[in-house]
């Protein structure tokens, strides 16, 4: 196996690891659930094997599906018919539903160590467990965010989410793609419990060992199990899903059909047994994926997104720049924002604005959100004070010194334009209406250089970049585009 290993201990628990070699982040793709299939099927197999405990070997769990899986699947065979993609499309969808039941209804119990992020298809995984013990650290992300990308969760999340939440608390969550923290997750009952990482697998061995034979048999497979909440024959359901599908309609228009297919199969699944509610989900989801909406909400903001995050269209000859220090001019609501992310970035930002007042302004908003943050679990409240410390809000222009880059986010007129550019853009043709422009055209070795935002300035910002320029040997150029 190259992306997973399984590794059985004397005391008979197996350990399923996903650790795909070349990736900053485990996928699932043709190869690795393959691998995770024959990996599952050996400890089912095998009798001397107690219990299976499945975890990472990255900072992540599983990211969910590969780029080029999904972009595969969608496009089909050349010259294959509409009818024939979507039965390829469901028969794939069923493999993985078969796989993750066997994991399910297994005598012996398994444990997901969520480690990490755990999103889409990768915390489907971990809904088949019998048991999740996710890590503490706020940062990790848990849930089923399709939706966000055009497309709904195909590998039983609707259905999970269905038996465990009901469909009142399962479809908010499933309509917004709702990530959550591990803290989060808990008070929802998606995961049992919450753990330091390096406990992880300590703490899932521990509940194999003592499990009990009922913990092995999931609510929705013990005879007489009833969806919570209301049911959709009643006139409380009626209401609440009808309710349901005229917020949403409300705020789309119609326009995604992803919104529409999760209602359908969350309200069909509540009437039919789990493996009926299924190949419902896995009928829908093999139609959706073929709606021209759908899969140009995934090309843009799922595929072509993930290609602009690795950098795919980058120039592989530009050697990388990091900064460590830059500078802010302005600490309105673009300038703290823009100050915010460098620090949450780890880089020191000098913030300067006219008073000390409007930049005192400026880190209070910082401040802000971060405590905001800490409130809803997302950072630890040391993270947080780390952050504000690193932005230093001034009105003097000295402090500039040593920065590596200056971002200008002075308030501008109407009409005004912005322009970024390096040093080497010598061909540019610089504004002469502005009082930056002549010392502009000199080189400025080993400095990265960002243009203003107005060749017309008031004169309080051609006052602000004339200043800034005297502090900095990395100034602050404009130009017209």
């Amino acid at each position: 196996m190259k992306n997973l290993t399984l590794a059985r201990g004397e005391d008979g628990i197996a350990v399923i690891t996903w650790d795909m070699p070349g990736r900053s982040m485990n996928v699932m793709n043709d190869t690795s659930m393959a691998e995770f299939a024959a990996a599952v099927d050996n400890v089912l197999a095998d009798p001397e094997t107690k219990g299976v405990v499945i975890t990472s070997g990255k900072p992540a769990f599983i990211a969910g599906a590969d780029l080029d899986w999904l972009e595969a699947m969608l496009a089909g065979a050349p010259g294959e018919t509409k009818e024939a993609r979507i039965r390829g499309l469901f028969d794939t969808f069923m493999d993985v539903h078969r796989l993750f039941r066997r994991i399910e209804t297994a005598k012996k119990p398994f444990v997901a160590a969520i480690n990490g992020t755990a999103l889409g298809g990768g915390f489907e995984v971990c809904l088949a467990c019998h048991r999740r013990i996710a890590t503490d650290d706020p940062r990790t992300l848990l849930g089923l965010p399709e939706t966000k990308v055009g497309l709904f969760p195909g590998f039983g999340g609707t259905q999970r989410y269905l038996c465990m939440l009901g469909a009142l608390d399962a479809l908010p969550v499933l309509l917004e793609g709702t990530s959550l923290s591990p803290a989060q997750a808990l008070a929802r009952g998606l995961v049992d419990e919450v753990a330091p990482a390096a406990e992880l697998v300590a703490r899932a061995k521990e509940w194999i060992r003592s499990a009990p034979a009922e913990a092995l048999v999931k609510p929705w497979d013990k005879p007489g199990f009833a969806v919570p909440g209301a049911d959709p024959r009643t006139l409380a359901g009626v209401q609440a899903f009808s309710a349901a599908n005229a917020m949403q309609r409300a705020k789309t228009y119609g326009n995604y059909p992803a919104l529409d297919a999760i209602q359908s199969v969350v309200y069909r699944g509540m009437l039919v047994p789990l493996d009926t509610g299924l190949r419902i989900e896995a009928k829908a989801f093999a139609k959706l994926a073929l709606d021209p909406r759908a899969r140009n909400m995934v090309r843009t903001q799922f595929i072509n997104l993930q290609r602009a995050n690795r950098l795919a269209r980058r120039p592989a000859a530009v050697a990388r720049k990091r900064f460590s220090r830059i500078g802010v001019l302005g600490a309105g609501l673009m300038g703290s924002g823009i100050a915010h992310v460098a620090a949450r970035a780890g880089i020191d930002v000098v913030l300067i604005d006219m008073n000390e007042e409007t930049a005192g302004r400026g880190l209070d908003h910082i401040r802000r959100q971060q405590q905001s943050a800490v409130e809803r679990g997302r950072v630890r409240e040391s993270e947080a004070r780390a952050i504000v410390v690193r932005v230093q809000p001034t009105t003097d222009y000295a402090r500039f010194a040593g920065a590596e880059l200056v971002i200008e986010a002075v308030f501008e007129n109407r009409g005004s334009s912005v322009c970024i550019s390096s040093r080497r853009s010598n061909a540019c043709r610089w504004s002469r209406s502005s009082a930056a422009s002549a010392p502009a055209m000199r080189r400025w070795p080993g400095r990265w250089i960002l243009c203003g935002r107005s060749a017309r300035r008031r004169s309080s910002s051609t006052t602000a970049a004339a200043s800034t320029r005297a502090a900095c040997s990395a100034p602050i150029l404009v130009r017209r585009c």
